[in-house]
């Protein structure tokens, strides 16, 4: 009997959970509460209900007042709109923004945009061990500095920043903090408003939510341009009808989402997997375990190249680097800027855990990669030396 495929890229996207499903159709029919949240009839007031309870789960899911959230597509327009949004309303002296070279391209190509638009940039590299360093962050920021922007959890490794003390800092020097926080929710807690955050873009569908929506937490008294025009809906800094399902969808997937419950049994199957895959020879851990979420874990194998892996192993969903760029051939920017060479880097394959992961799947993968990566390297070793890796 053919065994069942192993999913494991839920740093990509996640299944949807039956509940969130069960949740979305309760607003999508006659019988629902399908209506326009802006209308004012009685089936508006019952769609806004399911929208402003959606609400209510995800800000108290992060940490947020309810009223603070804008239901954009996703993350990616959340940070478009964060990062050129508020560039867009500081004063011309103030256009300069600080990032890390580890960000989401979604934050990196709205910043190299804008620098062709007049804006400045610096881009703060990482560790060895992925994470920042607040203190070359608080270096970077200047008089004309308006934003900066880090990510929480990073996508390829998992690499856990300091968000508190990066917002202290921030704090201290007059200037507005954005964290992308679309990898953070469920996995381990977020607390954006204790923190001191300004600006933080947040997805459904990493949590086993639906794809094609997400949010930006604004702090009070931060000013944004908008960058969609056409309405008033949300207080018109982005227009367009409320999807309601999508967004009910949301609401219940953060409600899911307890990193009190799921950080420890995801950091258990982590640790399984790694204890695993550590035992194949000449294999390196990209980043800490210490300092990482625990649902994502980014494995080297030397003189193994990792398409070739993944391709090998396709019964097993697993990723060569970020989902945005499954369809370029280069190395990982975060794995070069962690230190790895270019033949390291694209050894490496990042392995996404989630709330469906068992002990048994971890297993299973561990002994199919085991077995490719030996038989790759076979193939190799016999192989011409002119192609060779």
């Amino acid at each position: 009997m053919t065994e069942q495929p192993i999913y494991l890229d839920y740093a990509a996207t996640s299944p949807l959970d039956r509940r969130v499903l069960a949740a979305m159709q309760q607003c999508m029919t006659l019988d629902g509460d399908f209506g326009n949240p802006s209308s004012a009839h009685a089936a508006g007031a019952a769609a806004m209900r399911r929208v402003e309870a959606a609400r209510e789960q995800i800000g108290a899911r992060v940490g947020a007042a309810p009223d603070r959230l804008v239901f954009t597509s996703g993350a990616t327009e959340a940070n478009n709109l964060a990062i050129a949004g508020l560039l867009a309303a500081a004063p011309r002296d103030r256009r300069h923004v600080v990032t890390t070279s580890i960000e989401h391209k979604s934050v990196l190509d709205t910043v190299r945009f804008l620098e062709r638009g007049g804006c400045r940039a610096t881009f703060v590299p990482c560790g060895a061990d992925g994470v920042v360093r607040t203190a070359d962050v608080a270096a970077a920021i200047g008089p004309s500095t308006a934003l900066v922007s880090v990510m929480h959890v990073n996508n390829e490794t998992g690499a856990l920043q300091d968000i508190p003390a990066l917002a202290a800092a921030c704090r201290e020097r007059g200037v507005t903090l954005h964290v992308d926080a679309a990898q953070s929710v469920g996995k381990v807690p977020v607390a954006l408003e204790a923190w001191g955050v300004h600006l933080a873009s947040l997805t459904a569908h990493k949590l086993c939510g639906p794809k094609g929506i997400g949010a930006l937490y604004v702090a009070p008294g931060i000013a944004l341009e908008p960058l969609l025009h056409g309405g008033e809906q949300q207080g018109g800094l982005r227009p367009g009808t409320l999807p309601t399902h999508q967004i009910a969808g949301m609401g219940e997937a953060y409600r899911l989402a307890d990193p009190a419950a799921e950080g420890p049994r995801l950091a258990a199957l982590k640790s399984r997997l790694w204890e695993g895959l550590s035992a194949i020879p000449d294999t390196r851990l990209n980043g800490s375990l210490e300092s990482s979420s625990p649902h994502i874990l980014n494995v080297a194998f030397a003189g193994v190249e990792a398409e070739s892996l993944r391709l090998a192993v396709g019964e097993i969903a697993v990723s060569a680097g970020s989902a945005c760029m499954a369809a370029t051939p280069e190395a990982s920017h975060v794995l070069s800027t962690m230190g790895l060479s270019h033949a390291l880097a694209s050894s490496s394959l990042r392995f996404g855990l989630g709330r469906f992961t068992d002990a048994r799947e971890i297993d299973r993968a561990v002994a199919r990669v085991g077995a490719e990566v030996a038989r790759l390297r076979r193939l190799s070793a016999s192989a011409p030396a002119w192609c060779r890796t």
